[in-house]
């Protein structure tokens, strides 16, 4: 019996909190890592915190599973996507986050009276261009600022497999 998508997106996002709280970067996803990336965004990698540095290898694992691990492009970006959330974001930010995102905006507006809350629900929010300026100015390929910044609303195939691999929902073979 094949899961609803409500589930599946339950399961996605429990899998992404228990992932975060326990996010380890191994030496050798470091240096594939430093194959992959410049010197600059290697450094902007290093900035992000350790739960999106996990997720960022996730993303780029899933999309070579599916494919496109020619695509040095879409694989930086896979990386570097979430640069621009910063070190601020908690846990709680991006449960609400996500929660809104599923169920309605109301979730992030009732939450956001907390302090420090709307600054970082503002930044959750605009964290694709955020991330696409970061990695522009750590010297990424054009293409890979434009695929981050497509995150919200992808247009190519390649920015809809990001999409894809960012919630969890990339199958093998693209």
């Amino acid at each position: 019996m094949a899961s609803s998508p409500a589930r599946r997106w339950w399961a996605e996002k429990i899998g992404r909190a228990i992932r975060s709280v326990h996010a380890n970067v191994s030496p050798a996803e470091r240096a594939d890592v430093a194959r992959v990336l410049g010197p600059v965004e290697v450094a902007l990698f290093e900035t992000m915190p350790r739960a999106d540095q996990r997720h960022g290898l996730d993303v780029a694992v899933a999309l070579r599973r599916a494919g496109y691990g020619a695509d040095r492009d879409l694989i930086a970006a896979g990386l570097l996507h979430d640069a621009g959330k910063g070190p601020s974001v908690r846990l709680w930010h991006r449960v609400a986050w996500s929660l809104g995102e599923r169920y309605g905006r109301g979730i992030v507006e009732a939450l956001a009276w907390l302090p420090g809350a709307r600054a970082i629900f503002d930044r959750l929010d605009r964290h694709p261009q955020l991330s696409a300026e970061l990695a522009r100015g750590a010297g990424a390929a054009a293409r890979t600022v434009e695929l981050i910044a497509a995150q919200a609303d992808p247009a190519d195939a390649a920015a809809r497999a990001l999409r894809a691999a960012d919630e969890g929902e990339l199958e093998a073979g693209g």
